[in-house]
C-alpha cells in the first residue's frame, strides 16, 4: 500500500497557555478527499494553518511526500506543492481573472522588457485558458473583473489558481459557505472534477452533506484532539454529527 502524501503524527500547538492541538494524527493519501470537520473551536483552522506554514507547531511530525518537512512560511509550503484557500479568498477585485491567478507569480516578458518588470500578460490570460479547459470552473472570461463576479465565481478563481499551483495538495476552507444552492453545487463538483485529475484535496465544511457527498474519508477534531478518522461509505450523517458534539467517542 502507498504511503499517504501528507501525515501528521502527534502534532501540537499551544497559543500561550491555550492549547490548539493536542497529539494530532492525521493521514491524507494521493487522490482522496478528505473532510475536515468539528465544531467552532476544535482546532481546524490551526491545523490547517500547521500544515500550510502559517503557524509552526510545538510538537509531533509532519511528513509530506516521504519527506519530513518543517515550512517556516506560506512560501514554503506552497514551493512544496500546497496550496490552501480560505474563506477571505485573498482575491484583488479591481484586477482580472487573470491577473488573480498570478497574483505574486507574474510571468514576465523576455528579455531586457522581462528585467524591467514588464508582464507577459499574453502568455498569462493562455494560460489561465488552458487551466479553465481542463476544469468545470464555470469562468469563461479571463479579462473579466474578479470584483464584478459572484461569490461562487470567486470561489471558482479561488479554487482554480490553487489547483494550478497546488501540484499535490489543495486545502479548502469553507468554499460553500455564504453561497446558494447552485453555486455550492459548482463548488462541489469543482471539488469532484479536482480529485479526478489527482490532486488531494482537505475540505474543511460546517456542511456535513456537503462533506459526506464529496469526501472519500472524514476526520473529526473536536476541542483540538482527533475523535475520529471515518470511512466516508462506512459512516452516516448522525455518526458525524454525534462525533463533533461529544455524545459519542
Amino acid at each position: 500500500m502507498a504511503e499517504p502524501i501528507l501525515k501528521a503524527i502527534g502534532v501540537n500547538k499551544s497559543f500561550g497557555s491555550v492549547v490548539a492541538l493536542s497529539s494530532i494524527s492525521f493521514e491524507l493519501n494521493a487522490g482522496e478527499v478528505m473532510g475536515l470537520v468539528g465544531d467552532n473551536g476544535a482546532g481546524k483552522s490551526t491545523f490547517i494553518k500547521v500544515l500550510s506554514g502559517v503557524h509552526r507547531r510545538d510538537g509531533g511530525d509532519i511528513i509530506f511526500k516521504g519527506k519530513h518537512i518543517d515550512f517556516k512560511s506560506p512560501k514554503e509550503a506552497m514551493d512544496a506543492g500546497i496550496e490552501t484557500v480560505y474563506q477571505d479568498l485573498a482575491l484583488a477585485p479591481q484586477l482580472p481573472i487573470y491577473a488573480n491567478m498570478f497574483l505574486g507569480r507574474e510571468i514576465m516578458k523576455k528579455g531586457i522588457l522581462g528585467k524591467l518588470g514588464v508582464v507577459d500578460k499574453d502568455a498569462m490570460r493562455k494560460e489561465v485558458k488552458e487551466r479553465l479547459a481542463r476544469i468545470k470552473s464555470h469562468l469563461n472570461h479571463v479579462d473579466q473583473l474578479v470584483g464584478t463576479l459572484s461569490g461562487g465565481q470567486r470561489q471558482a478563481v479561488a479554487i482554480t489558481r490553487a489547483i494550478g499551483w497546488g501540484k499535490d495538495v489543495v486545502i479548502m476552507d469553507e468554499p460553500t459557505a455564504a453561497l446558494g444552492v447552485k453555486e455550492s453545487r459548482q463548488v462541489l463538483d469543482l471539488i469532484k472534477d479536482i480529485k479526478a485529475h489527482g490532486v488531494s484535496v482537505i475540505f474543511i465544511s460546517h456542511t456535513i452533506p456537503h462533506v459526506m457527498e464529496v469526501t472519500d474519508k472524514i476526520h473529526v477534531l473536536r476541542l483540538g484532539e482527533s475523535v475520529a478518522h471515518l470511512n466516508t461509505k462506512d459512516t452516516t450523517y448522525e455518526e458525524v454529527v454525534q462525533y463533533i458534539t461529544g455524545s459519542k467517542c
